[in-house]
C-alpha cells in the first residue's frame, strides 16, 4: 500500500475517533517519511486530544520547522499554547500569523480566544469585533463577544450580540443559555425561563442547559418545576459537583430535607473543598438539630475558603443557638473583618453580606446585655444596607429596650414602616368577605413560635378556650423545628398550615384564599416576623397582639390590644394613643392570660430563713439591664447590708463584661451570683434561690415576672411610660398587688428594701402567691378568650360599616 493510501486511511481512522488505529498509521508513514510536515502536525493534534499537550506542543514544532509559513500549523501552536495556560506565547503567535495573513479568520477566532481566557475581555472584545468586521455572521463569535461585553459590565452591548448570534443561527444553544442567564441576572426570570427551555430543546443531552433552567426556576421559586431538569442534568453529568450542589438547594426549598443533605454530601463528595455545599449542608443540618454536624460542614466551608463572609455568619448563628455567645461575636467579628467599609459602598452584595453581620453581631452583643453597643451595630447595618428589613425591625425592638419615650419609638417604627411598606401602600385592596357583622368570624394567627418557646405560654391558654361556634381559628406557622407543643397547638386550630416555605406574596394569597376576616400578627417586630406579609394587607381586619405591647408603626395594622394598665383612658402625663400606628383596643383586665405550662411546685420557702441574708433577683434577658436598672439595684443593695443579687448571664465574656458594668454603678462582684441559661425546670427552679424580684427598667419583666409569681416570688417594678414598662403594674394590679408597682426610684428601693426586711409578711404574700395567681384575672383563659373574642368582634363589626378596618 502507498504511503498516500497509508494516510489516507490514518485521516479516516482519526476522524471515526480511533485514535490508537490512527497513531500506528501516522507512525508507519513517519518511519518512511521523516519530513512528512503533515504527519507530524496531525501527530500533533492527536496527542492533543489525548491529552498530552506537552508532545502535541513538540509534533507542531517539528511541523512548523519543516514548513514555517503554514497557517494551519501556527493555529495550531497557538491553540495549544494557550490550553496550556501559556497566553502571552499564544497570543503572540496569533499576532505573528494575522500580522502575515490578516485576513485569517481562523486567526482573529484564535486570538480572540486567547485573550479571553487570559482574562483580557477589552482586547478579547476588539479582536472578537475585528472578526466580525470580515466575517459578520460568526455565531461563536457573536456569543462570545457577548461574554466579554458582559464581563464587563456591558449589559446591553452584551445581549446586543446575544441576539444577533440567534438571528443567524436560531437554536444556537449557547447563545440561548447566555442570553437566558444575562436576563435571570437583571430580574427577567420568566424570559430567561423561556430561553431555557428552548436551549434544552436545541441540546438535550447538554447537562448545563438542564442545569440553568433548574436555576432558573429555583430563582422564580418554581421549586416544585426546579427538581426535574436538575436531576435530569444529573443524570447526564454525575460527576458534577455544581449540579449536585443545586438539586440540593432546590431539595432544601422544597422542605425534603433528607434528600438535601444527601445532594450536598454527594456534591462533596465530588469536590471536597466545594465551600457553597459545605455552607449549606450546615444550614440545613442545624435546621434538623444536628448541631455537631452543622459546625462541621461550616468549618470545612471556611477551610475550602476562609473569607466566606456567609459562612462566618451561619457559625455564628449556630454559636449563638448553642449559647456560646463569646464564639458567635469572634465569627461575626472576623467576618466584618474581612471586607472594609469601602469594598463594601463599592460592591451591593458585599454591602448586604456585612449589613447582615452588623446584624447578627447586633443580635449577640443585645443577648448579652451589651444593648447600647446592639443599637450601634444595627444603625452600622442599614448603613450597609438601608434594605435589611430585619436590622430595621431589630433596631425598632432593641430600641423599647433602651427608651421610655413611646413617641421616640414610634417615630422609629413609623421610619420603618414608611421604608419597607412603601411599594405596597397604593396596591388597591378588595375584600371577597362576607359583610355579616354577626357571622361566625374566621381569625387568623401568624407566628414561627407555635413551638416550646415562651410565646406559648399565651397562646396555649387563648387557642385551647376559644369558642368555635362563633370563631374559626387558623394558624399560619413558620416554625422551624416543631414540637410537642406545635402538636399542642395544632389541636386547637380549626385549620394549621405550615407556611413556613412561603413568602410574603404567596402566603397573602393562601390567607386571602382562606377568607380570613381578622388577621393577627403575634411576633411584629421581634425574630421570623413578618412585617411585609400585613403590608400586603390580606385579610380586611389586621391585629398586633403578644409579642409585645407597643406599636409596629404600620398603617396596615389598624388595631392593637392593649389593658388599662398598659394604656391609662385618659392617657396622663405619659401621653395617650397618639404614641401608636394603630387604633388601642383595651381588653378589660389584661393584657396576657398565662399558663406556666409546668406543675412545678411554689418556692414557699423563703431563702433568707436558711442563709441568714435577703437574696434579690432577676431573671430576665440581660438586655434589659440598663444602667437605670443597676443604679436602682445598687441603691438597693446598699440599703439592705449583706443582701446579695442573682442574675441571668451567659458565660464567659458576656459574664465578665456584666460584671464590670455591674462594678461601675457600684454593685461588688461579690455581691452576685449569675446562673447560665437552663431549660425551663431548671430555670423555674432558680426562683427557689431568690426571695424577691427586681424588675427591669424600661422595659419590665413580662413572661419572666409572671414565672417569678407562678413560683411564689414577689415582684418590686418600676413603672414608666411605655407599655413594655408598664407591663409590671398591670400584672401586679391584675394580682392586687398594686402596692409593689412603684412611680419613682424612690419608691422602688423603699418597696424592695422594706418587703426584704419584713421576712414575716414575705413569707406571707410568697405562701399565697400561686392561689392569687391562679384566681385572677391572669390565668381564667375562658374568660380572657371572650374577652379577646369581643374585641374582634368589634374590630369586625367597625370594618363592616366603615369598610376599610385600619381607622
Amino acid at each position: 500500500m502507498s504511503i498516500e493510501a497509508r494516510l489516507a486511511q490514518a485521516k479516516a481512522r482519526h476522524l471515526a475517533g480511533a485514535l490508537a488505529e490512527a497513531r500506528q498509521l501516522y507512525d508507519a508513514v513517519l518511519a518512511e517519511n521523516p519530513a512528512n510536515d503533515d504527519v507530524a502536525f496531525r501527530l500533533g493534534i492527536l496527542e492533543w486530544q489525548t491529552g498530552d499537550t506537552n508532545a502535541a506542543l513538540a509534533r507542531v514544532g517539528v511541523a512548523l520547522a519543516l514548513r514555517p509559513a503554514q497557517v494551519r500549523y501556527r493555529l495550531g501552536e497557538a491553540q495549544i499554547l494557550a490550553s496550556l495556560g501559556r497566553f502571552e506565547e499564544a497570543i503572540a503567535a496569533c499576532r505573528r500569523l494575522l500580522a502575515d495573513e490578516p485576513a485569517s479568520i481562523e486567526g482573529w477566532f484564535a486570538l480572540a480566544s486567547a485573550l479571553e481566557a487570559d482574562g483580557r475581555a477589552a482586547e478579547a472584545a476588539q479582536a472578537y469585533a475585528a472578526l466580525l468586521e470580515r466575517e459578520p455572521d460568526h455565531v461563536d463569535a457573536l456569543n462570545n463577544l457577548g461574554n466579554c461585553r458582559r464581563r464587563l459590565g456591558e449589559r446591553a452591548a452584551a445581549e446586543a450580540a446575544y441576539r444577533r448570534a440567534l438571528r443567524v443561527r436560531p437554536g444556537f444553544a449557547d447563545a440561548l443559555t447566555n442570553l437566558a442567564t444575562l436576563l435571570q441576572s437583571q430580574g427577567l426570570i420568566e424570559e430567561a425561563i423561556a430561553l431555557l427551555r428552548e436551549a434544552t430543546r436545541a441540546e438535550p443531552d447538554a447537562a448545563t442547559h438542564h442545569t440553568n433552567l433548574g436555576i432558573a426556576l429555583a430563582a422564580g421559586r418554581r421549586f416544585d418545576e426546579a427538581l426535574a431538569p436538575l436531576l435530569r442534568a444529573r443524570t447526564l453529568d454525575p460527576n458534577s459537583a455544581d449540579i449536585a450542589y443545586n438539586a440540593g438547594t432546590v431539595l432544601h426549598a422544597l422542605g425534603r430535607p433528607a434528600e438535601a443533605v444527601a445532594e450536598y454530601a454527594t456534591a462533596i463528595a465530588l469536590a471536597p473543598k466545594h465551600a457553597d455545599a459545605c455552607n449549606n449542608l450546615g444550614v440545613v443540618l442545624k435546621e434538623l438539630g444536628e448541631f455537631a454536624a452543622a459546625a462541621e460542614a461550616f468549618d470545612a466551608a471556611l477551610a475550602a475558603r476562609p473569607a466566606f463572609v456567609a459562612a462566618r455568619n451561619n457559625a455564628g448563628s449556630l454559636a449563638r443557638t448553642l449559647g456560646r455567645m463569646d464564639e458567635a461575636e469572634r465569627h461575626y467579628r472576623a467576618a466584618l473583618d474581612l471586607s472594609t467599609d469601602e469594598s463594601a459602598a463599592i460592591a451591593p452584595s458585599l454591602a448586604a453580606e456585612r449589613s447582615a453581620t452588623y446584624n447578627n453581631l447586633g443580635n449577640v452583643l443585645k443577648d448579652t446585655g451589651a444593648l447600647d453597643a446592639a443599637v450601634d451595630s444595627y444603625r452600622q447595618a442599614l448603613a450597609c444596607d438601608p434594605n435589611n428589613l430585619v436590622a430595621h425591625s431589630n433596631l425598632a425592638y432593641a430600641l423599647t429596650f433602651q427608651s421610655d419615650d413611646g413617641y421616640a419609638l414610634l417615630a422609629e417604627c413609623r421610619r420603618l414602616a414608611s421604608y419597607h411598606e412603601a411599594p405596597f401602600r397604593a396596591i388597591p385592596r378588595a375584600y371577597a368577605n362576607a359583610r355579616l357583622p354577626d357571622k361566625r368570624l374566621r381569625i387568623g394567627y401568624v407566628s414561627a413560635d407555635f413551638r416550646d418557646h415562651c410565646q406559648s405560654l399565651f397562646t396555649v391558654p387563648l387557642l385551647a378556650h376559644h369558642d368555635h361556634g362563633d370563631v374559626e381559628i387558623v394558624c399560619y406557622s413558620s416554625v422551624e423545628r416543631p414540637d410537642a407543643i406545635t402538636q399542642r397547638l395544632a389541636r386547637y386550630a380549626d385549620l394549621w398550615r405550615d407556611v413556613r416555605e412561603l413568602d410574603d406574596e404567596r402566603l397573602a394569597t393562601v390567607i386571602r384564599e382562606d377568607g380570613i376576616d381578622v388577621l393577627v400578627d403575634l411576633t411584629m417586630h421581634m425574630a421570623d416576623g413578618r412585617p411585609l406579609l400585613f403590608a400586603r394587607r390580606p385579610a380586611p381586619v389586621q391585629v398586633a397582639w403578644l409579642a409585645y405591647p407597643g406599636t409596629t408603626g404600620s398603617d396596615a395594622i389598624g388595631y392593637r390590644l392593649t389593658d388599662p394598665w398598659l394604656d391609662p383612658i385618659d392617657g396622663g402625663p405619659a401621653g395617650g394613643d397618639e404614641r401608636y400606628s394603630e387604633r388601642s383596643v383595651r381588653l378589660p383586665d389584661s393584657f396576657w392570660c398565662y399558663d406556666a405550662l409546668s406543675d412545678e411546685p411554689p418556692a414557699t420557702a423563703l431563702p433568707a430563713a436558711r442563709n441568714g441574708y435577703s437574696t434579690f433577683g432577676c431573671l430576665n434577658n440581660p438586655c434589659k439591664l440598663t444602667a437605670h436598672t443597676m443604679r436602682l439595684w445598687a441603691r438597693v443593695l446598699a440599703a439592705a447590708p449583706g443582701s446579695r443579687l442573682r442574675l441571668l448571664s451567659p458565660d464567659g465574656r458576656a459574664r465578665e463584661r456584666l460584671a464590670a458594668r455591674l462594678a461601675q454603678e457600684g454593685i461588688a462582684a461579690e455581691r452576685v451570683d449569675f446562673v447560665a441559661f437552663r431549660p425551663r425546670p431548671e430555670y423555674l427552679r432558680t426562683y427557689r434561690e431568690i426571695d424577691l424580684a427586681l424588675d427591669t427598667f424600661p422595659y419590665n419583666g413580662h413572661t419572666t415576672s409572671l414565672d417569678a409569681l407562678w413560683m411564689g416570688v414577689p415582684v418590686v417594678t418600676r413603672v414608666g411610660t411605655t407599655p413594655a414598662a408598664r407591663g409590671g403594674f398591670s400584672q401586679l394590679s391584675n394580682l392586687g398587688l398594686g402596692a409593689l408597682a412603684t412611680f419613682t426610684d424612690d419608691e422602688y428601693v423603699q418597696a424592695a428594701t422594706t418587703l426584704a426586711n419584713d421576712l414575716d409578711r414575705l413569707a406571707a404574700l410568697r405562701g399565697g402567691l400561686r392561689t392569687r395567681m391562679q384566681t385572677s384575672p391572669l390565668m381564667q383563659a375562658q374568660r380572657f378568650a371572650r374577652h379577646v373574642e369581643q374585641a374582634y368582634r368589634a374590630m369586625w363589626r367597625d370594618w363592616c360599616e366603615r369598610g376599610d378596618g385600619h381607622r
